[in-house]
């Protein structure tokens, strides 16, 4: 058995933003060389977030007005963990929302995917350098 690590490292202009790393997360498999195995990607923050799901422009949007309205970012005092001089308690709570990592078979050198799906990077505090792992393990 192969085992293959990468990291991938995003740094985004805005506060929050979905990002479509499948392509790179396919990079990642060709360098392997793994033909059957199992895919591991997770987000290395804990505001942030690694998801699957289709890469629909309106959907994006419905995620964000979804989450904000779940865990709005303002007002910054509605939160405990902001007193301690952080201004980042609802990225925390979308993070567990939209979940740490994703599993993907890897088969015949391809992520076994169903339709539309594709693997996304959430970042919900960014404005700063944040990293995710792929782990690949297989023959």
């Amino acid at each position: 058995m192969k085992s293959f690590r990468k990291e991938l490292w995003f740094n985004t202009k805005s506060r929050r933003d979905y990002i479509n790393i499948t392509s790179e997360i396919e990079k990642a498999i060709k360098e392997s060389e793994i033909k059957e195995g199992i895919l591991l990607c997770n987000a290395m923050h804990i505001t942030s977030s690694v998801f699957i799901n289709d890469d629909e422009k309106g959907l994006h949007n419905d995620f964000e007005n979804w989450l904000e309205g779940l865990a709005p970012e303002k007002p910054y005092d509605k939160y405990r963990h902001n007193n301690t001089g952080e201004d980042n308690a609802d990225a925390h709570l979308k993070r567990s929302i939209m979940g740490r990592e994703v599993v993907v078979a890897v088969t015949g050198g391809k992520l076994d995917f169903g339709p539309w799906e594709q693997i996304f990077y959430g970042e919900f505090d960014g404005k700063r350098r944040k990293r995710v792992l792929v782990k690949i393990i297989g023959e």
